[in-house]
């Protein structure tokens, strides 16, 4: 079966000008920088593209420019979720979703629901979307963690939900997804750090937020992974840890706007409540980058 969500992903920024507003030229440069690159989709709207801070209109204006500057090249997903279900629900089946390949749907942040309470959340959403939907989870960002059974038993159930994007940076839950999953659900690493001992544990691949910065060397690391040549790929995966860890040590997506910042794709502008990265962390990102390039 050809799986569209095999390989490097990416959670693509949303750039904006140094007054705060929207620059559509960055991002067209964004995605075309990763199109020549090597990786293998788009992933639209999430934390990363800090959708929070987005109005309804600005939204529709990111995902046209990506529409266009894609053009057809590489899939994309769209990022639909939030703790309201009936919100959620509504939002899928008035969205234009024509020019996606799938759907990321995070699990309920801040209300803490039960297991049975996020396994009746994605049923709706699996029941309201004619797209393949890729589960989300990341408890640091949720308070919550959707468990392995839990999971499972939504992929056994609704043939549209085939793949998750895993984020808990617990190997031992990914180990459990891998080893049950039903043959056709896709286990999707949502941690950088991880990527590649997931990908070489049978996972198929990683939704990442480096790889935008560093498309070419991230994607052929997930490659080699997926091929089992280990040994090539932790060569890459060790060039690549130190700035893993450095534009996660404030806050994303300052970190990866500090990266592209010194790429000359974008400015490391954020939108409140968040802030740039700081001085001492950009200049420990851009001597990073001055090495390696």
């Amino acid at each position: 079966m050809n799986n569209p969500f095999l390989g490097t992903g990416i959670a693509i920024v949303t750039p904006f000008k140094n007054d705060g507003t929207i620059d559509h030229s960055a991002l067209k440069k964004i995605v075309n920088y990763n199109i020549d690159n090597g990786v293998n989709y788009i992933v639209i709207s999430g934390t990363t593209g800090e959708s929070v801070t987005l109005t309804l209109a600005e939204k529709q204006s990111v995902i046209k420019t990506i529409v266009e500057a894609n053009a057809g090249k590489l899939p994309l997903v769209l990022g639909i979720g939030g703790n309201n279900t009936a919100q959620v629900v509504e939002e899928i089946s008035t969205t234009d979703l024509s020019p996606f390949t799938g759907i990321l749907s995070v699990s309920p942040a801040y209300s803490k629901p039960t297991q049975e309470g996020i396994y009746q959340h994605f049923k709706a959403v699996s029941q309201a979307s004619t797209l393949p939907v890729i589960l989300y989870n990341v408890p640091g960002r949720t308070a919550s963690n959707m468990s392995p059974e839990t999971v499972l038993r939504l992929a056994n159930d609704f043939e549209n939900i085939v793949a998750i994007k895993e984020a808990a940076g617990n190997m031992s839950q990914y180990y459990k997804l891998l080893q049950n999953k039903p043959e056709n659900f896709s286990v999707i690493s949502g941690d950088d750090d991880l990527a590649l001992a997931v990908t070489l544990a049978g996972g198929a691949g990683v939704i990442s937020v480096i790889a935008q910065g560093l498309p070419k060397a991230f994607s052929k690391m997930i490659q080699l992974g997926l091929k089992g040549q280990s040994e090539e790929a932790y060569v890459i995966h060790y060039q690549l840890f130190d700035v893993i860890n450095l534009i996660f040590e404030e806050n994303n997506p300052a970190g990866i706007k500090a990266v592209l910042e010194v790429l000359d794709l974008c400015e490391a502008t954020v939108r409140l409540p968040l802030v740039p990265a700081t001085d001492a962390s950009k200049e420990k990102i851009k001597a990073f980058l001055n090495q390696f390039i």
